[in-house]
């Protein structure tokens, strides 16, 4: 495995060692598993803006939409429980 140095503030590494302490785990082991948690917080910040992307590209290319309050409607009516049908979607006003 190979090697990469970080350097820290000596506060930080007073923080990560007491964070860790606490945790039940060494700096090192806290310090992995937060680099890990950070990169797969990036990752689903990605996938979530390319999902929120090819949502939009499919509104913009076929112009339909539902307007704000029938969809709010429609959830809160499926909260409480009642089998309603979903709004249609129609072409956007512009």
């Amino acid at each position: 495995m190979p090697t990469t140095t970080i350097r820290l503030p000596e506060d930080l590494k007073a923080r990560v060692a007491e964070a860790a302490k606490r945790a039940g785990t060494t700096s090192h082991g806290f310090i992995l598993a937060a680099i890990a948690e950070k990169a797969e917080q990036e990752e689903r910040r990605v996938d979530f803006d390319q999902l929120a992307e090819n949502r939009y590209a499919r509104i913009a290319a076929s112009g339909e939409t539902i307007p704000w309050q029938e969809m709010r409607a429609f959830l809160e009516e499926r909260l409480a429980g009642k089998a309603v049908p979903a709004p249609t979607p129609r072409q956007r006003v512009r």
